[in-house]
């Protein structure tokens, strides 16, 4: 638990450092930010019928990274795993800061690295952003961070098969792909990741 919170607050620091709140002109994104602190932690919490089942959650934070960007989206992530351990009666903190570290913070750091060399080999195009960036990227990141939390870090209880962590990035990957779309086509201004400047006016 220990590596874990220290990579948190190195993650935390950063953010910060980048000034989220400039990502946020005229406190347009404040919905979307609310929305995900709401949602995520009860999605984080939700019953599963076995304990295995436990391991393996829908993680969202592809979903959040596209629509906040890194430096909201980390402590985003991180209050969302707060509020999780707060309103839980099942999570403890090592649970808690495990969750927001490998369900969160990792898995959108992946994120933007992926981002950074799809823009330098594919550019800027609708149909790349979509699919290749919000749905397959998010399958890629999360399947990565939960290779590596069962690498680094082994979870609690038995293990589960990796082919159950690929499954479930492809259920993440599929919802973030489809809201992605949604919101280019609606409400470009949730996506920070988003200019309708670069993408259709170029």
């Amino acid at each position: 638990m220990f590596v874990e919170l220290l990579l948190l607050l190195l993650a935390l620091a950063i953010a910060l450092l980048m000034r989220p709140w400039r990502l946020m002109p005229r406190g347009e994104r404040t919905g979307p930010m609310m929305a995900m602190l709401v949602l995520l932690p009860f999605l984080w919490t939700l019953p599963v019928p076995l304990p295995l089942a436990g391991q393996v959650r829908w993680s969202g934070a592809c979903l959040v990274l596209l629509m906040l960007g890194w430096p909201v989206a980390v402590p985003v992530l991180i209050g969302a795993a707060a509020i999780a351990w707060g309103i839980s009666d099942t999570l403890d903190v090592p649970q808690a800061v495990d969750l927001a570290l490998w369900s969160g913070v990792l898995p959108a750091t992946l994120g933007v690295l992926l981002g950074a060399v799809v823009r330098r080999y594919a550019g800027y195009h609708v149909f790349v952003y979509v699919l290749v960036r919000a749905f397959l990227g998010t399958v890629v990141c999360l399947f990565a961070s939960s290779l590596l939390h069962r690498w680094l870090q082994p979870p609690y209880g038995a293990d589960l098969p990796w082919v159950a962590h690929w499954l479930m990035a492809w259920g993440d990957g599929i919802i973030t792909g489809m809201l992605a779309s949604i919101f280019v086509a609606y409400a470009p201004g949730w996506l920070a990741t988003w200019s309708d400047r670069r993408f259709l006016y170029k």
